[in-house]
């Protein structure tokens, strides 16, 4: 099958770090969308993100490579974009959690027009939406993830649930403190050899 006959879904996020419910969702919007390739598409400037700084970008990117190596239908791709609208432009499926659902539906991303935001809405693809209770999903867009989804999140992770890391984020925290001790961190920073 070439890539153009190939069905491909986007999600969009900042994966810092990525959890086990990245992965989960991925896979069941890639059966329930009957789709070829999930990609995680990961913002250079993350949209009402933009003071994250720890771990480095490139480091984030790495570990999501090094996700994505291992199966055949997952890719990361870098993009300028920050809008979802933008960032989904050419794919079947856009993925994402009810929280970011509820985001896009708000006026303050589109420069508090309500005109702008529903044409915005109007353009995006098909969507996918990982239910997070209390927030309400439309059943029809609904992926059908199971309950411990719910709870995880890249901000519990580093809040403490270091249990929900990806094993390959995992094992970097391990060697770097990239989630979990920031002085840690920083000194491996320091440690690594400078490139051209």
């Amino acid at each position: 099958m070439s890539p153009s006959d190939q069905r491909r879904g986007v999600y969009p996020g900042s994966f810092n770090p990525p959890t086990i419910a990245h992965l989960e969702i991925s896979r069941q919007a890639r059966d329930t969308h009957d789709l070829d390739v999930v990609v995680w598409s990961v913002s250079t400037v993350a949209l009402a993100k933009e003071h994250v700084v720890r771990p480095r970008f490139s480091d984030r990117l790495a570990v999501l490579r090094r996700v994505a190596a291992e199966l055949p239908w997952l890719d990361v791709q870098i993009t300028e974009h920050q809008l979802l609208v933008d960032i989904s432009d050419g794919y079947d499926v856009l993925i994402m959690g009810a929280d970011k659902w509820h985001q896009i539906q708000d006026p303050t991303f589109y420069g508090d027009d309500a005109r702008v935001r529903d044409e915005a809405m109007d353009a995006l693809p098909t969507v996918a939406v990982a239910p997070r209770p209390p927030l309400d999903v439309p059943e029809h867009l609904e992926l059908d993830v199971p309950s411990w989804t719910h709870d995880v999140s890249s901000t519990g992770v580093r809040a403490g649930h270091h249990e929900w890391m990806l094993d390959h984020a995992a094992a970097f925290d391990t060697e770097s403190g990239a989630w979990t001790d920031a002085e840690r961190y920083e000194q491996w920073v320091r440690a690594q050899p400078l490139h051209d």
